[in-house]
This record gives C-alpha cells, structure tokens and sequence, in this order.
C-alpha cells in the first residue's frame, strides 16, 4: 500500500509541496501545515512521523531550508 502523505523536499523558499492520496494540497512552511493539510484531508489526530502515513523526501519533519 502506498503511503497516503507525500512531502516533497524543501525549495529555496524554505517550503514543501504537499500531496495527499496522490493530490497536490498546498506547500507547508512547517510540520503544522502538514498537520492541517492532513486534517483538511481527513486524517485527524495524524503522527506525521509515522513512516506508514507520511513519506518525507528530502529530510524529516524538522527540515525546512
């Protein structure tokens, strides 16, 4: 199964592309957009650390450029 949460790596701007189930949702300047853009998507009370629910690319949640 794929993981439904794609961060991107960051750009020069210090933000992420976010995709949700394969949809592009917005870009994140830190781990509570991720969390919001989850929400939005229906994942509630989601770990964004938990490598089943959310690939990060490009560094963990803690790298933002």
């Amino acid at each position: 199964m794929a993981t439904p949460i794609i961060v991107h790596p960051p750009d020069e701007h210090g933000s992420r592309r976010v995709d949700v189930t394969g949809i592009h949702v917005g870009r994140a300047f830190g781990r509570q957009d991720v969390e919001e853009f989850a929400r939005r998507s229906g994942f509630e009370n989601l770990d964004i650390t938990d490598p089943r629910m959310v690939e990060w690319r490009g560094g963990g949640p803690e790298a933002w450029g």
